[in-house]
């Protein structure tokens, strides 16, 4: 496999770094340590500029080329990487395991933060093109929408970012293969609260009261009408309803309910389908029941859609690193969401999976990041530029 030998020879390197990012995981906007670590390795590594505070506790580091970009040429892109971890008990018994109770990094963003690392240390050594590297280094994607932070904070316009690209770990596929695809690629991600009231009565009475209960069991079943019945067939959405809240007591009826869920939807369209078809459905059954049922309906992450362009250019990047055949261009989009998606709405960019192996999945109490991936994903990163902004 053409990985960059450069690379190859401080994998260890990466990877002792990667399991010391395992070892102090932090979550959502307070990863104090980890932005200092990687704010700390930028300098060292001889980066031109070195920005903390973006996007609350972001990382911008930025890396010049032996010479300006040509006129009318890409000038700068940016590379992302995700910090935070997750409020996870770790059960993979590593020797460099999470020491921090309740906290680990279930989904790879050690490996993630220290692979752009890697490129950050490649690039600032040979600054072999013509233009300018920004690395991003973001808070906060689990949840805290850490990437909208820092494009709020105008990190796009500030280090003057043309392009924008993505790289996330992948479990079951193979160490050293690459998956995308053109379009959406991940889907929105919006949650919903459904706060029921009914008439409060003993539970042997129910007749004098109104159950709450009862109401939302109904609402949970009534809203899967809204994708089996109202949602085309060839389009995709998820409306799930993890989370019940009722009752003190098992032989009281509660005057109140409260129902939590997400919404996981691939187009604008459907989106916003499904936010009025729950609306109806929620108000309508509570009132059939002499109920009265309110939905709040939060938007979150927005759909991650690769641009066509961009996603050609990392396409063939990813194959110059893997190979031909270790590259799937055709990945089918996935119902999980990704704050990446803030800011490929910024400016144009892709986001790409690389293989993790056979791990055990993200969010599992029992996923680790695959250190064999290392030199793929790091390699990825520096011919993206290499590529983009030729010497």
């Amino acid at each position: 496999m053409p990985i960059v030998n450069r690379i190859a020879d401080f994998h260890l390197e990466i990877t002792a770094w990667r399991q010391d990012l395992h070892r102090h995981p932090e979550l959502l906007y307070e990863v104090h340590r980890t932005a200092a670590t990687v704010a700390e390795k930028l300098k060292a590594f001889g980066c031109d500029e070195v920005v903390t505070g973006i996007g609350r506790t972001g990382v911008v580091g930025v890396i010049r080329g032996r010479k300006p970009a040509p006129a009318g040429a890409l000038t700068t892109i940016g590379l992302r990487a995700d910090m935070d971890a997750l409020p996870i008990e770790e059960a993979t018994g590593l020797p460099y395991q999470s020491g921090t109770p309740g906290k680990m990094h279930a989904c790879g963003h050690d490996g993630h933060t220290a692979m752009l690392l890697g490129a950050a240390r490649y690039l600032a050594e040979t600054r072999n093109f013509a233009g300018t590297a920004v690395v991003i280094f973001q808070p906060a994607e689990e949840g805290g929408a850490g990437g909208k932070a820092m494009c709020d904070d105008g990190m796009m316009a500030r280090f003057g970012i043309d392009e924008v690209y993505g790289m996330h770990n992948a479990p079951g596929m193979p160490v050293g293969a690459f998956g995308i695809r053109a379009g959406p690629m991940m889907a929105a991600a919006d949650y919903i609260t459904i706060l029921i009231e009914g008439v409060g009565a003993h539970a042997a009475r129910p007749h004098l009261g109104i159950d709450p209960v009862l109401v939302g069991a109904q609402i949970i079943n009534a809203v899967q009408s809204v994708v089996s019945r109202n949602v085309d067939p060839l389009k995709s959405a998820v409306v799930s309803i993890p989370m019940v809240r009722a009752g003190t007591a098992d032989n009281v009826i509660p005057q109140t309910v409260e129902l939590r869920g997400t919404v996981r939807t691939l187009t604008e369209e459907v989106r916003t389908l499904v936010e009025r078809r729950l609306n109806e459905i929620v108000e309508g059954t509570a009132r059939a029941y002499g109920a009265t049922a309110t939905l709040t309906y939060r938007r979150n992450y927005p759909v991650l859609s690769n641009h066509p362009r961009q996603t050609d250019f990392a396409t063939s990047v990813a194959r110059q690193v893997a190979g031909d055949e270790r590259v799937d261009a055709g990945l089918s989009p996935m119902m999980g969401a990704e704050d990446f998606s803030f800011m490929l709405e910024e400016r144009p960019g892709a986001f790409i999976w690389v293989g993790n192996g056979d791990s055990a999945g993200l969010h599992h109490p029992a996923y680790n990041f695959n250190d064999e991936t290392i030199p793929f994903g790091t390699s990825y990163w520096v011919r993206l530029v290499e590529t983009a902004l030729p010497a």
